[in-house]
């Protein structure tokens, strides 16, 4: 064995074993796997192994230098022809920067760049030449259709004890359980396990947990600000205590245990449903979800307009850093709002194949929770069973709850608001939604500030409440007989006060 290739993990090691053996058996083969995977350091392996030529991006650059701007395919030809007239293997290293070049929208000469991919392959047939070419993504057609194929395949944990192996000294390593850092983060690459062995080395203290905070801060980034969602708890749902079961077993069990989700094969429910009226705590849920699980949560909301030209670029980024984040929660708040124009199959078409491709190894650990007002609304293939497999329903708040919720937002009120009967208040409120009940609290303040900052004489405190649960019952009878207006099609997104 050469000694570059003690430089692989086992990962690399078996795919530069099964490039070796393309390149033994045809004239082209390519190596596909994504940033940090460590194509580069196989393909130096390769080079010394086999005394290949390597073309690499600087090459190209220079070749591109001295000929017209948009001579791409040109300047990729003769790189890659210099290196053929003195070496029986060239190694190209990077294709996709170069083919990205001719795929942007803007460059003039469209497909010319598959020709010239089309002609070396020819070249190397002809004159019993061998092309290996790394690349990241899809191969190119002339490619895909001739070449022997190798992928990077995911790190293991073992992998990862290899990669920090390199940067660690031997008391900080043994500090660390791979086997959970894995679990936690089974998707890193080279360049994200090195930075962070590169930061732990400054701390001699660093243990697990820190190691894997740090991860979490550095490489596995939710879509949403924590910092920017006001602090709230699943516990601060009341009268759903059904639904709080559900969720903490179902959901957040398989995600906060993980030697018992390990030791059990436990994974989180695939598509979740919660249905029920407005301001029954759907989006509360949400936002205790985005603190509980932090790095973990990823959400799709009314920021990204559906049908827009980048709503399925932006919903296909999510599921991809979801899938490589997980375990993870993908929160689709207010799917039915998506799905009421009836126009709009493309979302339902794609969200369908995603939920099925849940099922998929790779993918399994990833929930995917949609909100909806009114589930009827749901196209009917979405609520099947094996795509939803928890239905769970926020209600209206009996009497019991609604006092409780008011108990909780009179809490820590001076003197003489703080002490309003809040059994009064509850059984006056039949029929409200949390979110009214806040709304009730909120104004009952604001008239009570107005007597007291004008030195009127002071009401029993519950009266000031009772009269704003008349006002908010008479908003929402307004808001009822509303007119429906062009400015409904505009959603303004997830909520975070």
């Amino acid at each position: 064995m050469f000694a570059t290739e003690s430089k692989l993990n086992s990962a690399q090691q078996r795919a530069f074993a099964s490039l070796m053996d393309g390149i033994s058996l045809g004239e082209i083969a390519t190596l596909r796997g994504d940033p940090g995977m460590g194509k580069s350091v196989i393909t130096t392996v390769v080079v010394e192994k086999t005394g290949a030529a390597l073309v690499a991006a600087s090459n190209f650059m220079q070749q591109l230098s001295s000929g017209h701007p948009v001579a791409v395919e040109e300047a990729f030809l003769a790189a890659v022809a210099a290196a053929l007239s003195s070496h029986k293997i060239v190694v190209v290293d990077d294709l996709h920067l170069v083919k990205g070049i001719s795929d942007h929208y803007g460059y003039p000469r469209g497909d010319i760049f598959d020709v010239a991919l089309a002609a070396l392959a020819a070249r190397a047939h002809a004159g019993r030449h061998k092309l290996v070419f790394t690349h990241v993504g899809t191969a190119p057609d002339p490619l895909r259709q001739r070449a022997f194929h190798t992928e990077i395949k995911e790190f293991t944990e073992e992998d990862y004890r290899s990669i920090c192996g390199a940067y660690l000294c031997n008391e900080i390593l043994e500090r660390l359980d791979f086997s959970k850092i894995h679990r936690f983060a089974p998707k890193l690459n080279g360049h994200q396990l090195k930075n962070a062995c590169l930061w732990t080395r400054r701390n001699s203290a660093t243990d697990t947990d820190v190691f894997v905070d740090h991860l979490a801060s550095q490489n596995l980034t939710s879509n949403v600000e924590i910092a920017e969602v006001a602090p709230v708890s699943l516990s601060d749902l009341k009268g759903v205590d059904d639904v709080i079961q559900a969720l903490e077993t179902k959901i957040a069990l398989p995600f906060e245990n993980a030697a018992l989700a390990l030791e059990l094969r436990l994974k989180p429910k695939r598509g979740v449903l919660l249905a029920g009226p407005p301001g029954t705590g759907k989006t509360t849920i949400g936002r205790a979800l985005a603190h509980r699980l932090k790095s973990k949560f990823f959400l799709i909301d009314g920021t990204v307009i559906a049908g827009s030209g980048d709503f399925y670029e932006e919903v296909e980024k999510v599921f991809k850093i979801a899938k490589e984040n997980a375990p993870s929660v993908i929160f689709i708040d207010d799917a039915d709002v998506i799905f009421e124009e009836k126009r709009e199959r493309g979302f339902y078409r794609y969200l369908l194949t995603m939920l099925d491709g849940l099922e998929s190894a790779s993918a399994e650990r990833v929930c995917v929770m949609m909100t909806a007002m009114d589930a009827s609304s749901l196209p009917e293939a979405m609520l099947r069973s094996g795509r939803v497999e928890l239905w769970l329903e926020t209600r209206l708040p009996d009497e019991s709850a609604r006092e409780s919720i008011i108990r909780d937002r009179l809490s820590g009120l001076p003197d003489p608001i703080g002490t309003a009967d809040a059994e009064v208040v509850a059984a006056a409120s039949s029929g409200l939604t949390g979110a009214d009940l806040k709304a009730v609290i909120e104004d009952g303040k604001l008239l009570f500030a107005h007597d007291y900052s004008k030195g009127e004489t002071l009401r029993p405190p519950e009266e000031y409440f009772l009269d704003a649960i008349q006002t908010v019952r008479f908003n929402r009878r307004n808001y009822g007989k509303r007119k429906s207006s062009p400015w409904e099609q505009i959603r303004f997104g997830f909520k975070i006060e």
